[in-house]
């Protein structure tokens, strides 16, 4: 199979790339004209450089494809809504319309599950409606997912979509990357009782749902979830890093609702004094780590063949062994520091 990927020099993308090259599958990855991919090119991989939001420069990038893997998207920046849009779902489009133009077999989108929202009361499954936070990242995805579901619906579009939880694992340095340095420097905090399920995958299961969303003949025209199952609590995420790093547990506790409050805050400074700069605090990671949210994966174990490998301590454990050997800059941590995030 001759594969393209999107966002494949990212963090999820490298671990993907690595996947479908080891099964023997012919990989092509679109990347901008800037980026460094001389990892991609060592390991024999099809670079072509466009840009998402320039629909001129993605002619023929997926002619003679058999499956095109959309991960590309505009993340944890501070932006405007405009500027997400323009990538998460006009870039979308545009990839889906060269992919149409070439006849692909199989267009696998990732979406995210934070397009239901942080607090639907409930297990959710895929008929949950999306009704994502107030954040120009989880709006955008969402209408990116209805995006690709429409020109499935009306267009003839071969498209899966998945909506995995907060993917981690090795090669991470935006999300557990940050987790881990406030945990090693002591500035860790507990939002609330901590008891709360983190919405959490290691990043082999995801490659793993993307790869069945790939192959599987019944998978066309399906949304599936994919996590793990078997969450971690907000307090037993932060400790287990703890642990590993070999540091103190976490002891700041702040209240939810005091939290979000000065995120408000935060943001509205921010917005204030025209930065490019992320606030330290925001709306959204308050609510990620404070908001119990349970995801059913039910689907996916019973029309994919998807189940969970990596149980989500042992994952942590993976996930530090390399935070570790990066920090270091030590053997192992350098065919994975190319993915960025």
């Amino acid at each position: 199979m001759t594969v393209l990927v999107t966002g494949g020099n990212g963090f999820v993308g490298h671990h993907l790339v690595s996947a479908l090259l080891d099964r023997g599958d012919q990989v092509r990855v679109l990347a901008l004209p800037t980026e460094d991919t001389s990892w991609l090119e060592e390991r024999g991989v099809d670079v072509r450089r466009g840009d998402l939001c320039r629909p001129d420069t993605l002619a023929g990038c997926a002619e003679g494809v058999d499956g095109v893997v959309h991960l590309a998207a505009m993340m944890d920046v501070w932006r405007p809504l405009r500027d997400y849009r323009a990538v998460n779902v006009d870039g979308t489009e545009h990839v889906a319309r060269a992919a149409m133009a070439s006849g692909v077999r199989r267009f696998v989108h990732m979406s995210s599950s934070s397009v239901y929202g942080v607090a639907p009361g409930r297990t959710v499954d895929e008929t949950v409606p999306l009704l994502p936070f107030d954040d120009p990242y989880p709006v955008t995805k969402a209408e990116g997912d209805h995006l690709v579901r429409r020109l499935a619906a009306e267009e003839g579009l071969p498209a899966v979509i998945l909506r995995p939880d907060q993917v981690f694992g090795p090669g991470d340095r935006l999300h557990f990357g940050r987790t881990a340095e406030r945990v090693r420097a002591g500035t860790a905090i507990v939002v609330g009782s901590g008891d709360n399920a983190m919405p959490l995958v290691y990043v082999s299961d995801i490659v793993q749902g993307l790869l069945l969303a790939l192959d599987h003949e019944r998978a066309i025209g399906q949304v599936f979830n994919i996590t793990n199952d078997e969450p971690l609590t907000q307090l037993g995420f932060l400790e287990a890093i703890a642990t590993e790093l070999g540091v103190g547990r976490p002891r700041i506790r702040v209240p939810a609702r005091a939290l979000y409050a000065a995120a408000w805050a935060a943001e509205r400074a921010a917005l204030a004094v025209h930065t490019s700069r992320r606030p330290p605090l925001t709306r959204l990671g308050v609510a990620f780590a404070a908001t119990d949210v349970r995801f059913s994966i039910d689907k996916a174990r019973r029309e994919l063949g998807y189940a969970p490998g990596v149980p989500l301590r042992e994952g942590v454990r993976l996930a530090a062994a390399w935070h570790i050997a990066d920090a270091a800059g030590g053997p192992g941590s350098a065919s994975v520091s190319r993915a960025g995030a």
